[in-house]
Formats: C-alpha cells, structure tokens, sequence
C-alpha cells in the first residue's frame, strides 16, 4: 500500500488521454476542431453575405468558384514546400494568411457594402492558405503515432474534425440568423488565429533534418514518381477524381433542387446532409475498434455506397429514406478514409508525405469545378433524374474498376506500421510524451 506522501503509479485508468495521443497529436486535433467550428459556418456566411449584397445565384457559384481554384493551382507547390521546410511552419503561416484574409472579408461585410470582386479575392486568399496547410497536416498527423496505433488514432481525429463540422455548421446559421454573416467570418477569422497560435506549441525537436533539394520542379517530379510507380495509389486517386466530382456535383447542384421541387423546401436537404455528417461520425467510431486485414480493399468495397444518394435523389425517396443513405454513406466513406490514411501512412516514405498527399488532394478535387459547371447544362440536356442515375454510374464504374488493381485487393495491414522517427515505443511511452515528427480531409 503506498504511503499517503508517495504518488500512486500512473496507469492507463488515471491518464487523461491514451499513452498513444502524446501531445502533438493532443494539439494539432485541437486546432483542427477550432478550425472546423469557423470554416464550416463561414462557408455558409459568405454565402449570405454574397445574397445579401445584393448578388445573384449565380454570384454565389463564383465565390465558391473562387475557393476551390487555388487548391487546383497551389497544392502541388504546396505539397512540395511542406516537405522542404518545417511543416509546423507552414501550417502556422497558412493560419496567418487564412486568419488576415477572414478578417478583412468581415470587416467589409461589417462597415460596406462589399463589391463581388474584393468577395472573390478574399476567399481565393482563403483558398490558397488551404492549398499549403492541407498537405502540411497531413504530413504532421501521420508522423505523431506509430503504425500500431494509426488506425485509432486517425478515427479519432476525423471523428472529432467532423463533429466539429456539423455543430460548426449549425452555430454558424444560428449566428448568421441572429448577429449577421460579417460576425460569423470574424470568429473564423479568431478561430484561424487560435488555431495558428496552438500549433506553434508543436514539439519538433526530433524532427531529423532534411537534407536540401534540388528544387522545386525536382521536389515535384520525386514526389510524382512515389505516385506512377504504386498502382494502387493512383488508380485510387484517378478514382476520386471522378467519385469527388460527380459527389459535389449531386450535393450542391442537384440536392437543393430536388428539396426545393420535391421535398418540400430546403430544410429537408439540410437534415439529410445533417445525417451524412453524423453516419462519418459512426463510422469513425467502428474504426476506433475496427482495424480489417486487407484495408485497401475494405475501404475501396466501402466506396460504392456513395452512388446512393445521387439514386435516393433520382427516385426520389421521401425524407426519412434519404436520410438512411445519407447516414450509410456517411459511415462507410468514413471507413474508406481511415483505412487509406493508414495505408498512406504505412507505405509512404515520411520525408515525401506531403507531396504524394498534395498528388493526392490536386487528382480529388481537379475535377470539381468542371463538374459543378456542367451539372446545368447536363440536366437541360438529359434531365435532372438521368443526370441523378448518371452520377451513382460513374460512383460505382471506377470503383468497381479499382477493385481489378492487384495490390488493391491485396495489400495487407502491417502487424507493426512504421514507428515515427525518435519515438519510443507507444505502448511504452508515458502519455506526455511526443513523437519526434509532429494532419488530416
């Protein structure tokens, strides 16, 4: 029995977090969740504010336009720049440029009228952080935990980014409603700003140097070749370049329609969205326990429920019915989306992470605004219920033709992954302690 002035051994009933979440990865899914809280309301703030500015719908389609072009443009250089410099720093400088952009974009929705093109400019601003954070997290999310523990660790921290999505998205409307779209993009603006802040506090004291490249079109071109030479890894990013386009497509062109025509107005699609967000929630918590064998081809068979709401909407089902594909579709994307992770994780070498993800991100999203584009044009040529049955076709045609790649069916996971760099064994490691190399979609 221990004496009243000895403290009792720490065990893993009194630690206040897994011995596996050390205090990197502690930070960076703090962050993440603040920044989820603001950039999912301020999507839709600027949406209003756009409207009340007195723009069109179509104004609104220029704005979102203007988001998404510079991850099309910057994100290889992103990636690129990620595995150059220290990662934390580029994360830290792209919450500065999101922050300052944020903030200038409330202050003229507060004191003005602001013009469309000072809108546009700021959220390409916005954009381009993105472009140079997103390859930058991933890199540093997967460099906090050993191969052991990824699977858990990675359902975690999307289990918590996106319940911090959907209750972001929900404070965001409620505040637009009650204090105005101007102060719900100050508060993101404050959220980037906390969030920068966080992620100075990294621990990368045992990061290894890299050693200098040749440049940057050489960066680009290595990282390029860790890419062609895995056929699984680009047959599932050519995938995705299809999945992603004709997924947005039936979410922002085709869902409000279909609510607004045949369901009886918006607020059908927003409880049917509601119940995506919550089904990647459930899914992210059967991954916490769920670790498949063959993760590639778990992840990839998971991938075909996706055609489902685009069918649910060509039927269309009533609301309780598009809610239940919804929340299946939501769930096993989730399961896709830990198990590539951790494949990413296991097979790709640390010091070229961030430029197969920025490959991985620019073959995702190159497609979205072609696709966003021609979803009009599409219906007046063929119809809105064709269209539908088109997008849940080419969901399930490139999926299927994934499943021929050998290393897809194949690939197995590794009874013990990669152990990050000057870290000690997870199981082993008090709960304070960070890995030597300090994130995540």
């Amino acid at each position: 029995m221990s004496s009243p002035r000895t403290p009792a051994p720490r065990t893993p009933a009194n630690r206040r977090r897994p011995d596996w979440a050390g205090r990197n990865y502690s930070l960076l899914t703090g962050a993440a969740i603040i920044t989820n809280l603001g950039s999912h309301g301020a999507h839709i703030a600027a949406a209003f504010a756009v409207m009340e500015a007195g723009g069109s719908v179509g104004d609104v389609g220029l704005i979102a336009a203007a988001r998404t072009l510079p991850l099309v443009l910057f994100l290889l250089i992103g990636g690129a720049i990620a595995d150059r410099l220290p990662r934390h720093r580029v994360m830290v400088a792209a919450n500065v440029l999101n922050c300052l952009s944020q903030a200038a974009f409330a202050v003229l929705v507060l004191t003005g009228e602001p013009q469309l093109w000072q809108m546009m400019l700021l959220t390409a601003l916005c954009g381009t952080g993105t472009a140079f954070f997103n390859p930058a997290a991933e890199g540093m999310l997967l460099s906090t935990v050993s191969g052991e523990h990824s699977n858990r660790a990675f359902a975690l921290f999307r289990m918590a980014i996106n319940g911090a999505g959907i209750g972001g998205a929900a404070l965001g409307g409620a505040m637009i409603a009650a204090v105005g779209p101007g102060w719900v993009l100050a508060a993101d603006a404050a959220a980037f700003a906390v969030a920068g802040a966080l992620r100075t506090f990294l621990d990368v004291s045992h990061v290894p140097d890299r050693a200098p490249g040749g440049g940057l079109l050489s960066d680009l071109r290595e990282g390029w070749v860790e890419v062609r030479t895995r056929p699984w890894l680009w047959s599932i990013v050519l995938q995705f370049s299809v999945v992603v386009a004709v997924v947005g497509a039936a979410d922002a062109v085709y869902g409000p329609l279909v609510a607004r025509d045949q369901l009886g107005g918006p607020a059908p699609w927003g409880v049917a969205l509601a119940f995506f967000g919550v089904g990647t929630i459930a899914g992210a918590v059967l991954m916490m326990a769920w670790k498949p064998r063959r993760l590639l081809l778990v992840g990839t068979l998971c991938v075909f429920p996706l055609a489902l709401p685009s069918a649910g909407l060509a039927v269309p089902l009533p609301v309780w019915g598009l809610c239940a594909v919804m929340f299946v579709s939501g769930a096993a994307i989730e399961v896709f989306g830990v198990n590539w992770m951790t494949a990413m994780h296991q097979e790709i070498p640390e010091e070229k992470f961030s430029r197969v993800t920025a490959y991985d991100w620019f073959g995702s999203v190159s497609m979205l605004p072609v696709a966003t584009a021609l979803a009009g044009p599409a219906e007046a040529a063929f119809g809105r219920t064709q269209a539908l049955w088109g997008c849940a076709v080419l969901v399930v045609v490139p999926t299927a033709l994934v499943l021929l790649v050998p290393d897809v069916r194949r690939m197995t996971r590794r009874a013990h992954g990669k152990t990050v760099a000057g870290a000690a064994p997870a199981a082993a490691a008090p709960a304070e302690q960070t890995p030597a190399d300090a994130a995540g979609h």
